[in-house]
This record gives C-alpha cells, structure tokens and sequence, in this order.
C-alpha cells in the first residue's frame, strides 16, 4: 500500500457546489485539512460538503462538513482543525458560498492505494 499526499486547489467558488475532489477507485483518501478563503470585500458564508453514496455495512449519507460558516472579508477559515476524515471510493468533497465567486479552498489529503 502506497501513501501519496496531495494538494488540491479551485478558486473563485460560487452559490453552486463545485466538486474539489473524488475518492478514485481501489483507492482511500485521508482529508488531512481543509481551508475556505473569502477573496471578496465583504463578509460570507461558506461552506464544505461531503456527498458520500459508499455502502459497505451501513449506508452513508451526504452531509455538511461545515454550513454557511461566516468568513470575514479577506480572512480564512480552517475547517479541520486538527481533525481527519477518512474517505471511501466515489466520496466527493464540494464547497460552496453564499456569494459569487468569493471562495478560494485548499485540500490537504493523503491517497493510500
């Protein structure tokens, strides 16, 4: 088994939701961190999401990871906060705003394949 990690970046994030990342298969994804970056004059909301339809012995829902967090203008927000998140196949992590192109995000993840 292989530990890569990787960073994944998208910029100018809008109202709707924009795919950051999806497990591939044969594969499990760590999300080691996560940071939501308000580019616009004023403050927002953002907000990160995890679309998980994996069935193994129990059936995963979609569910925020954090909803409509207020971010002030030019600031950051990180979502993690020391914590992980283990990812299965086909898991997808998205991020939203509640303004027009006003997030930038960041993924850290580790893919062990």
């Amino acid at each position: 088994m292989a530990n890569t990690f990787k960073l994944k970046t998208s910029g100018s994030i809008g109202t709707g939701s924009v795919t950051l990342y999806t497990v591939p298969s044969s594969t499990t994804t760590v999300l080691i961190g996560a940071t939501l970056a308000n580019t616009s004059n004023a403050a927002i909301g953002g907000s990160l999401l995890l679309d998980s339809d994996t069935t193994d012995t129990e059936i995963n829902q979609n569910v925020y990871i954090i909803k409509d967090a207020v971010i002030p203008a030019g600031s950051s927000l990180e979502v993690m906060a020391g914590n992980k998140i283990v990812l299965q196949t086909t898991d997808v992590i998205k991020a939203k705003s509640d303004a027009s192109g006003s997030i930038d995000s960041i993924l850290s993840i580790m893919e062990i394949t």
